[in-house]
Order: C-alpha cells, then sequence, then structure tokens
C-alpha cells in the first residue's frame, strides 16, 4: 500500500541529504561531468529543480511541463549557475513540493505526467523520491545505489520491472537475487526466457541504465538483455 505521508519525509531526508552533500563543493565542482552522459553536475542540480517545480504542477492539476523543448531548455539555461545560486533554488523548489503535498487533496485522484503518462495522486511523492535519490548518485559523488534503503530498492525495481513487461523487444526475464528469491518478472511474451540474477542494487542499476548497467550480473537461459533508453 503507497503512504504517500511516509514518502513525503523521504523526499525530505533524501534531499536534505543532497543538499548537505553539496553544500561542501565549489563552482567548479559544479562544471564537472555527471555520470549522465552531456550532462555537467549543474545540469543534474538544475533539473532536480525544474523537476521540483514540474511535480508542484502536476499536483495542481496543470501540465507537467509546457513542452520538452522548454523543460530542456530550462536545465540547460539553470546548469551554469554559481553553488549558492543551485542551493537556493533546490531548497525552495523542494519546499514548494512540500508545501503543495501538504495541501488538502484526493490523493485517489488521477493525475498526468510526462507525455500523456497517468498515475495515482498518492505515487507523486515516491516519484519524487526516486528522483532525488538516483540524480544523488548521478552526481558522482560518492553515494551509489547500494547507500538507498532496501525499500527504495524493492519498490523502484518493481516499478521498472513493470515499465518493461510486455515490451517485444525484451525477452520474458525473471529477476532474483543471490539468495535465490524472486524479485518479480519483466519483458514481453516472446523470445528465451531469461533469469537474472545480482544483489537489489545491481539489479537496480541494470533497469534503470545506471552504473555498468548489469555487468555484474549472472544470468541463466541466454545474455543479459538490452534494454530500451528510458
Amino acid at each position: 500500500m503507497i503512504d504517500h505521508v511516509r514518502d513525503i519525509a523521504s523526499v525530505r531526508e533524501a534531499t536534505d541529504r543532497l543538499i548537505e552533500a553539496v553544500s561542501s563543493w565549489d563552482n567548479a565542482a559544479l562544471a564537472e561531468p555527471s555520470l549522465l552522459p552531456g550532462w555537467t553536475r549543474g545540469h543534474v542540480l538544475a533539473h532536480l529543480s525544474r523537476n521540483a517545480d514540474a511535480l508542484v504542477n502536476v499536483l495542481q492539476g496543470l501540465p507537467m511541463y509546457k513542452d520538452a523543448e522548454t523543460r530542456d531548455a530550462d536545465i540547460e539555461r539553470d546548469a551554469g549557475r554559481p553553488l549558492d545560486v543551485q542551493l537556493a533554488d533546490l531548497r525552495a523548489s523542494a519546499d514548494r513540493f512540500e508545501k503543495v503535498c501538504g495541501e488538502p487533496a484526493d490523493w485517489e485522484r488521477t493525475v498526468e505526467l510526462r507525455n500523456g503518462v497517468t498515475d495515482r495522486a498518492a505515487r507523486v511523492p515516491f516519484r519524487r523520491w526516486v528522483e532525488v535519490a538516483l540524480h544523488h548518485v548521478d552526481l558522482g559523488a560518492g553515494y551509489g545505489l547500494g547507500d538507498l534503503p532496501e525499500e527504495f530498492l524493492l519498490r523502484e525495481i518493481d516499478f521498472l520491472a513493470d515499465r518493461w513487461s510486455g515490451r517485444p523487444e525484451v525477452p520474458p526475464v525473471t529477476l532474483r537475487t543471490p539468495d535465490g528469491t524472486g524479485r518479480g518478472t519483466t519483458g514481453g511474451a516472446d523470445g528465451t526466457p531469461v533469469t537474472v540474477t545480482g544483489p537489489l542494487d545491481e539489479l537496480l542499476a541494470w533497469l534503470a541504465g545506471r552504473g555498468d548497467k548489469g555487468a555484474r550480473l549472472t544470468t541463466e537461459g541466454g545474455p543479459l538483455p538490452e534494454l530500451p533508453p528510458l
């Protein structure tokens, strides 16, 4: 069961953790490459601020972004700002998101995200938690997927497995941890079934296209399937 109140608290904790880590940097550190191709650390922070505002839009029944071009242009515009400006924006946008989450609302209502995707309002705080947590990893500052809570790893693995479920370009995949525990299935109905085994952080790295994208996972039945871009 989704507990949006707990997720809102987790968003705040994750945001505070990221801000604390970044606060010790200087402007030069922001210009360094992140772990996301083509993005500096400044791009990652700018995206996090604008994503918070975009999710405020979602919860208020507005379009998440005006359009894809505006989203990308806003990130590019804000990426080169100095550290103090980035931090102030991160804090202010986080406060705006938390404020709208605290307003009386029907959390069972359907909201619209990007590209016509819809979801329950109650799931939006977790989506924000995912943005903050995974992009903290993308900053390449010593915080990895293995540092994330097990609850987070399990929930995001479930979410991404569902995302790739039914995709014809992905064969049937069974996910397992090294102790043999099943962690769900994904992929389509065609092709040779594959069992993919590894710790939770490595399974998430593969599903989310992070790190070495599953290079340390083991497979049975065939090679590790290549997933489409997120």
